[in-house]
């Protein structure tokens, strides 16, 4: 039998070439490189997505929303403005979409129009196809500043004062257990951000995440992402799944990024049997409404377990709610430090707030403290930091 002759090598294929204008400045990449990551493929990604690139490209655009062809908004400094920026046509926007698609690895198609992954910068981004939405497929890009993650980056903006700082940072050292609620785009991720710098350096701290956006200023941290079914549906790995096995890796800290459903039910059981100082996000808008929230996600773990229990269970579980919010003008702050206790006589909660929201002397908004004793100071004399006291000591008096 005759062998075939080989087949000529194919050229590799040229990478578009940059619109830059001769002496202008290089400005960053769009995306910079992953393990693996093919350079062609990214060179393909940005193609697909010129029509955003110079936003993708401006420091300040935090999120970058895509309604269709030819309505393209950014929010920046927390308002949203439509842009001049336009794809030439659903065509060019779905080109895109399946682009990012096949890029993280998820299926998107008339069968699974939905989409929701990290891309190789961190920044996250949702992908709605125009099958379920009226204006054409959706892109939405929600992008991370690097600087959010220490304490000043809060109080350079007037989100939280100096005093409440000082206050959950020792929280955060006394291991307590601690909750942050918040509309979307209130400020949550950031707030958990900062409040990492208060874990031990020698501390094993696990990550758990639907999509990868948490920055733990710490060394040894071990960070764990769900991974959605493939268009077979296997592979499915969800936040419950990763949990159970966290449990297992001897964490002394475990942070959820955000409990959504079932998953509530293992982390308050979590923070009730030792893992204590661990902490989460969810979708609340007031310290009480983030109680009967977890009540209702742990509900859905589908346990059965009596509503009495479960109540005692979730005031056992959290030491304290930190509250974000939005205001109109954009401005992201904490407007309260609440602990969580349950009133035996009624079964239900009883909210004390550590600090709240006033009017300040320039009449802007600040987080003031109530004068209320907070129940944590015993817990920080069990772990010797009252020592470490300063703009708090008049708590203790």
């Amino acid at each position: 039998m005759s062998r075939m002759p080989p087949l000529p090598s194919r050229p590799a294929p040229t990478p578009p070439r940059s619109h830059e204008p001769p002496g202008s400045v290089i400005t960053a990449p769009l995306m910079r490189a992953g393990t693996g990551t093919h350079a062609a493929f990214e060179a393909s990604l940005e193609f697909f997505l010129a029509p955003i690139v110079p936003l993708l490209r401006d420091p300040e655009v935090t999120e970058i929303m895509v309604n269709g062809a030819d309505k393209i908004y950014v929010e920046k400094a927390g308002q949203i403005t439509l842009t001049s920026a336009r794809f030439g046509g659903e065509a060019d926007v779905q080109a895109a979409a399946n682009n990012i698609a096949q890029f993280v690895g998820q299926p998107l198609s008339t069968d699974r129009p939905l989409l929701d992954g990290r891309l190789p910068d961190g920044s996250r981004v949702c992908i709605v196809m125009g099958q379920i939405a009226s204006a054409g497929t959706h892109i939405n890009i929600r992008r991370f500043a690097r600087n959010t993650a220490s304490p000043d980056f809060l109080l350079e903006r007037k989100a939280i004062t100096p005093m409440a700082m000082e206050f959950l940072l020792l929280a955060v050292r006394g291991h307590r257990n601690i909750v942050v609620a918040g509309g979307a785009g209130s400020g949550k991720t950031t707030c958990v951000n900062v409040l990492t710098n208060g874990f031990g350096e020698e501390e094993r701290i696990v990550v758990i995440e639907d999509t990868r956006e948490l920055q733990v200023q710490r060394k040894h941290v071990v960070q764990l992402e769900a991974r959605p079914a493939d268009a077979y549906g296997r592979g499915q790995v969800t936040v419950r799944d990763l949990f159970i096995t966290a449990l297992r890796m001897r964490p002394d800290r475990i942070v959820v990024g955000e409990v959504r459903r079932g998953e509530a039910l293992d982390m308050i059981q979590a923070m009730t049997s030792g893992h204590h100082g661990s902490q989460t996000t969810v979708h609340a808008s007031s310290p009480a409404d983030t109680c009967y929230r977890l009540e209702t996600l742990a509900m859905m773990a589908d346990v059965g377990i009596p509503l009495h229990a479960l109540r005692r269970q979730v005031a056992s579980a959290v030491d304290l709610i930190v509250q974000t919010a939005r205001l109109a003008s954009g401005r992201r702050l904490i407007t309260h430090i609440s602990e969580v206790e349950l009133d035996e006589a009624t079964q239900n909660y009883r909210i004390a707030d550590i600090f709240n929201l006033v009017e300040g002397p320039d009449g802007e908004p600040a987080l003031e403290w109530t004068r209320t004793r907070p129940k944590t100071l015993l817990q920080l004399k069990f772990e010797g930091l009252t020592g470490e006291m300063n703009l708090t000591k008049p708590m203790l008096d």
